[in-house]
């Protein structure tokens, strides 16, 4: 069976022996057009089941509607609400995504952009891998005139508008709280500190402890080779053949935390009795396990939709504004069972 080719504006010029001009004109409603011409095209467009060309109109109103958004990985609960946000944003707008996954991957990252640059997206929603240490990919975008926004992971140095969670914040509340529940040896699995986003946690954690007059014991931090459950176990075994004291745990993610709750049980155990537990994400799943996480939750749904807005506010301003927004927004310990309770007047609000 041979394949119909699409028809264009030219097909409909030749069956109505008008110009193809005449044609483009009616179906945008041009006043120059008579209404009869104006019918006869929509009906036969709607006869031949004519599809505009899109790539062809943005190219003509440099404009294609189609928001590019560059992350790490999209099957997790993290990203994929931070992209909900965005499209709930975007939507009303008119605008679409074009969604890509880089797999923390810094040559794919580049990769992506310039090749979504070449499918003239208006702008570029970006958040970084954690191997990204030079900017020279995204400068370009800035010297072309596309506007882009960085969210969730910073880019130290980098100029641009910024949409971040206080990791130090969110790391101190949880550490403080764990001390007032009257741990005194509490352990960190941390992430890279080469990682901004990680080494603010650190910092929370470090002067939580020295806030509340505990010392620091480099023995109890061990920093994970990973983000999933098994770098949770292999974190703790270590930690627990090296410190019989370790009465509290502050874990860099959710995942980690998980694993590390496996081997408390595992050793005999018990959470919080013996070993209090929070981790950091509030992950969908962390309210299911037994006992239930503590966790610091982040405002994802709101960095997405604030990350989509400001990109929003370049699109509407013809006018190049001055400086760059850098947004922090805070994130709340959502406490759980895995974490005893301290004194009741420190008690931060409690999510079931």
């Amino acid at each position: 069976m041979q394949k119909h080719k699409p028809t264009t504006i030219i097909d409909i010029a030749k069956a109505l022996n008008v110009s193809p001009s005449t044609v483009s004109r009616a179906l945008h409603d041009h006043p120059s057009i008579s209404a009869e011409t104006k019918r006869n095209v929509h009906e036969l467009a709607k006869k031949f089941n004519y599809q505009p060309n899109l790539l062809a109109l943005s190219l003509l109103n440099k404009k294609t509607g189609i928001i590019g958004i560059v992350v790490p990985e999209i099957t997790g609960y993290f990203f994929a609400t931070i992209i909900n946000g965005v499209q709930d944003m975007v939507a009303s707008a008119g605008y679409k995504l074009l969604i890509c996954q880089s797999n923390e991957s810094f040559e794919e990252e580049k990769k992506l952009i310039h090749e979504m640059t070449l499918l003239r997206v208006d702008g570029f929603l970006i958040s970084p891998t954690f191997n990204t240490k030079t900017f020279d990919h995204f400068e370009k975008l800035k010297s072309a005139g596309i506007p882009l926004v960085i969210f969730d992971r910073d880019c130290p140095g980098f100029q641009a508008d910024k949409v971040l969670v206080d990791s130090y914040h969110g790391a101190y509340q949880a550490v403080d709280y764990l001390v007032k529940a009257g741990c005194r040896h509490v352990a960190h699995i941390a992430g890279p500190i080469a990682i901004p986003t990680f080494k603010q946690r650190l910092d929370g954690y470090l002067d939580a402890l020295q806030d509340n007059g505990l010392s620091i014991n480099d023995s109890l931090i061990v920093y994970s080779s990973g983000f999933s459950s098994e770098c949770g176990i292999d974190a703790l075994t270590q930690l627990l053949d090296q410190n019989e004291t370790l009465d509290g745990i502050f874990s860099v993610n959710d995942a980690v935390a998980i694993g590390a709750m496996h081997i408390i049980r595992e050793r005999g155990l018990r959470i919080p009795q013996d070993i209090s537990m929070v981790g950091f994400d509030d992950e969908s799943y962390s309210c299911f396990f037994n006992p239930s996480l503590s966790s610091v939750w982040q405002p994802v749904y709101e960095v997405g939709m604030l990350s989509a807005k400001i990109l929003l506010d370049h699109f509407s301003n013809s006018e190049q504004a001055e400086g760059y927004r850098y947004e922090v927004l805070k994130p709340e310990l959502v406490i759980r069972s895995s974490s005893a309770s301290p004194n009741p007047l420190d008690i931060p609000r409690v999510h079931l």
